[in-house]
């Protein structure tokens, strides 16, 4: 048994929290919204599956202070890539000797900031194409099956921590395995997130109605398509060929009603995780000489939605 906290228990921290706590292992949810942690406390954590609900009796606190039972063996960072520095830095009470910091965030960048504040030797990255969307407070669509997790070192290469991990995550359901080229992992990831990310939330369409449009299809291959050539011109490995994949990839197995996580923050009123996916293809097309004007666009339509919302 581990003990596991989730920082940043929102709706994918919760679904991958619910399964590991059924496995048995002591797991503490993270959550700043107080109303999530009371419903989660009050009636338990409900995961709905195939449908199905059921109920997940969680640890759930709103702050890394209220975890008790000393360090954790595993801190995973599910926070909002903006957030990554500011709920690290108030987690570092967390933190013991033998801790392993995993980060399972959407996008680029995450890992040099957290390195910054926990040190590389104890890092670990990943990229997960589990999904969670939200209910209500407490109450989350869980798409754990037959979806992958991939877990590996940072600088390459394969650590016992990160077999340990795996080991884990398989004995709960969550199929895992480890990575050498975990770079290339997180840009094949990235591609899935580009490919549905931007044009869910510039839409307002959840799953259903988004696959049912070719024309949405059709911009997020061109999407896709500039990003892999991003990509190579970068030296990044990918296992992704096909610019058509990233949208098979993130819609398999998932419900009609499910919501990416970038639509999740416009209808809540929040900043979207736009700079960290989308724009940073935009950035690193910059560097390499290679145009992006697809997800260029999609950019300056996210930022005006977020101007809008946010005055």
């Amino acid at each position: 048994m581990l003990k596991i906290t989730i920082l940043g228990a929102g709706a994918l921290g919760c679904a991958m929290g619910g399964v590991l706590t059924e496995a048995g292992h002591d797991v503490w949810l993270i959550n700043r919204n107080a109303a999530q942690i009371e419903a989660m406390r009050r009636d338990g954590l409900r995961l709905r599956t195939g449908g199905v609900d059921r109920t997940v009796a969680v640890q759930a606190v709103t702050s890394a202070q209220d975890v008790t039972g000393g360090a954790a063996d595993l801190v995973i960072v599910l926070v909002k890539s903006f957030h990554t520095a500011e709920a690290m830095q108030a987690a570092t009470c967390l933190l013991g000797p033998q801790t392993v910091v995993l980060s399972l965030q959407n996008g680029l960048g995450h890992e040099e900031i957290l390195a910054a504040i926990v040190g590389r030797e104890r890092l670990l990255a990943g990229k997960t194409y589990v999904g969670g969307s939200p209910l209500a407070p407490g109450h989350v669509i869980a798409g754990t099956r037959n979806k992958l997790t991939v877990i590996g070192k940072p600088d390459g290469g394969v650590s016992a921590r990160a077999q340990r991990v795996a080991e884990v995550f398989n004995g709960a359901g969550l199929d895992t395995n480890v990575s050498r080229n975990i770079t290339g992992v997180i840009w094949d990831k990235l591609l899935v997130n580009v490919a549905t990310g931007a044009l869910s939330a510039i839409t307002r369409l959840s799953y259903g109605p988004l696959y049912q449009s070719p024309e949405l299809q059709a911009t997020a291959t061109a999407a896709v398509a500039e990003a892999m050539a991003v990509a190579k011109a970068s030296g990044i490995r990918l296992s992704i060929t096909d610019p058509t994949e990233p949208w098979r990839l993130a819609g398999a197995g998932l419900p009609p009603e499910f919501k990416p996580s970038m639509l999740q923050s416009l209808e809540k009123g929040s900043i979207t995780e736009i700079d960290f996916i989308n724009g940073a293809i935009v950035r690193e097309g910059e560097k390499v000489g290679v145009a992006t004007p697809v997800n260029r666009t999609l950019v300056a339509c996210i930022k005006g939605l977020e101007r809008g919302l946010l005055g």
